[in-house]
């Protein structure tokens, strides 16, 4: 009996008839919903050749015939070797933008124009933010298929996608922080006062542990998106510690859970847009964001606080590296916000 591959290693079998190249070389791939399938990547005269072409490609993909390289094959090992690289936020982007290309899996990616590239862009049916996750998306595949000579021209840079909208982002004003105290018992309105005292984005809150937040000592230690951003301490207010207090005890993996269970963005946003409706606003959870830095800017909070707070880089060189702030001046700062 033979040795069995390891897993997700690939196979070499012979297909049944007449031919030139019988011995076909089949590896494991992947779709968006994780369910496996074995797809051919090659064929070789004797099996002996056909176990080589499968060592090369565990070893070195592009070892096998560049030409043959379709969409997904490229994906998958493009989101092993540099996805990981990226930011969370970042990945998580373009991991969703790459279904609206599934016209074109199967496809040889040496042979797919900006005009397919821009078909997926311009059809996809959402939003700017999710066009221009699609165009960064084939942006990385074409850097990633040039560097392995795979093309020899990136159109990805002939596509276009819609300009991010201007916006008139003005904070939550006191009278509607009043409301959401004053209803601070029904559904979701304590996830939006944690935002307004934390400052944190959407994400870094929708991906927080309940274990990422100490109670004792009272301060999250989050954040996804920058160097200065990730892991960084923000300390509880005291007038949402027992909001948070509350969400701990449920004793869920994630601080925000619905039915026990990570919250997506968008189902947050429909839970947020409810609440908004009873303020009578269309305020957006990056707008929490900024009224939390506004309101400590007016309290006259440190700046140098105020951006480690809020995961920021401080513009002030000398500021950046000699000025090193501890817990108690966060806390000092955030408690600032009456």
């Amino acid at each position: 009996m033979g040795k069995r591959n390891p897993n997700h290693y690939g196979c070499v079998t012979k297909l049944k008839g007449n031919r030139s190249k019988p011995w076909i070389i089949k590896v494991t791939m992947y779709n968006e919903q994780g369910h496996a399938k074995q797809v051919p990547i090659a064929y070789a005269e004797t099996q002996e050749q056909a176990n080589i072409l499968l060592a090369q490609y565990n070893n070195n993909p592009w070892n096998i015939d560049r030409e043959k390289v379709t969409l997904a094959l490229l994906y998958q090992r493009w989101s092993t070797i540099k996805l990981p690289k990226l930011g969370a936020s970042l990945q998580n982007c373009l991991k969703a933008a790459f279904k609206y290309c599934s016209k074109y899996y199967g496809v040889k990616y040496r042979s797919i124009r900006a005009y397919q590239m821009q078909e997926c862009i311009d059809n996809c049916g959402c939003s700017y933010a999710t066009q221009g996750a699609i165009k960064n998306l084939w942006g990385h595949l074409d850097r990633f298929a040039f560097e392995c000579d795979i093309i020899e021209k990136m159109y990805s840079v002939l596509t276009t996608a819609p300009p991010v909208p201007e916006t008139n982002r003005t904070p939550f004003t006191s009278e509607q922080i009043e409301q959401l105290w004053k209803i601070r018992d029904e559904d979701w309105v304590n996830t939006i006062l944690i935002y307004l005292y934390t400052g944190f984005r959407l994400n870094e809150l929708l991906e927080m542990k309940t274990e990422q937040v100490n109670m004792k000592d009272c301060y999250f230690q989050g954040g996804i998106k920058s160097v200065a951003g990730k892991g960084r301490i923000v300390p509880i207010h005291e007038k949402i510690k027992p909001l948070v207090k509350a969400l701990i005890e449920q004793n869920n993996v994630y601080l925000f859970s619905y039915q026990g269970k990570k919250i997506s963005q968008t189902q947050y946003y429909q839970f947020w847009n409810r609440v908004m409706k009873k303020l009578n606003t269309n305020k957006t959870p990056h707008e929490a964001r900024h009224t939390f830095e506004t309101n400590l800017d007016n309290v006259g909070g440190n700046r140098k606080c105020i951006d480690m707070l809020m995961g920021h880089k401080s513009k002030d060189v000398g500021n950046r590296i000699y000025n090193h702030k501890t817990i108690e001046q966060l806390r000092d700062t955030i408690n600032l916000l009456k």
